[in-house]
């Protein structure tokens, strides 16, 4: 259905406050940036920040919500006699082929990091991002195995799999504050997958295969 005007505007309006925020907490540090301030450079009122934005972090990490689907997205989009793992893992090869900014892989990375590494209340916020990824695996990986209540494996194999695309994420982000270039990082990247893939167990890469037809 066709974005009405009315939703285009509180979109725009969104997306306005986020890049002024940002470019304030690049500019200054997350911590040294009120709320106020934000809403004073955007010409906007605080409580119009707040309407968009529930908390402060929000304002920085406004992208999240892709982020927190992000694995259960690509199980449940997996292919025909792939398993779930299988499936993360060809992702994240993708991205990181691609040298795609989804994953972190582009200029001005290293000074997003860095906002992040000194801001306690975006690291808390980042660790419960990563909790509710993994959170949404484990239920999608339960629906599509129609596993128990009681069940462990799928708590298990989610953890796993976490691990792929949280070690992913912390390794590019360490090396790209470096300062290093996307596509060398990308390439380290690609053989850090095979390390890990040849880490998993048997039952990991086989769990949860999409049946032909």
């Amino acid at each position: 259905m066709a974005e009405g005007l009315r939703e285009r505007k509180k979109r725009q309006t969104r997306q306005y406050i986020s890049d002024v925020a940002t470019g304030l907490f690049l500019e200054r540090g997350f911590d040294a940036v009120t709320v106020a301030e934000i809403a004073e450079a955007a010409d906007v009122s605080v409580n119009t920040v707040y309407n968009y934005f529930p908390a402060k972090e929000d304002l920085f990490l406004d992208r999240s919500a892709g982020v927190t689907d992000r694995l259960a997205r690509w199980v449940r989009g997996r292919r025909e006699g792939e398993s779930a793992a299988v499936a993360v893992l060809r992702e994240l090869r993708e991205e990181a082929e691609a040298v795609s900014p989804r994953i972190g892989l582009m200029p001005g990375y290293a000074a997003f990091m860095k906002v992040i590494e000194e801001a306690p209340a975006l690291r808390s916020r980042l660790w419960a991002i990563a909790q509710e990824v993994q959170a949404n695996l484990e239920q999608v990986l339960r629906a599509e195995t129609g596993a128990a209540d009681g069940d462990e494996l799928p708590h298990l194999v989610a953890g796993q799999i976490g691990w792929v695309h949280g070690t992913v994420m912390a390794v590019i982000g360490r090396e790209m504050v470096k300062g290093r270039e996307p596509d060398e990082v990308s390439r380290e990247v690609l053989v850090l997958l095979d390390d890990m893939e040849d880490l998993l167990s048997e039952r990991v890469l086989n769990y949860a295969v999409r049946a032909a037809g």
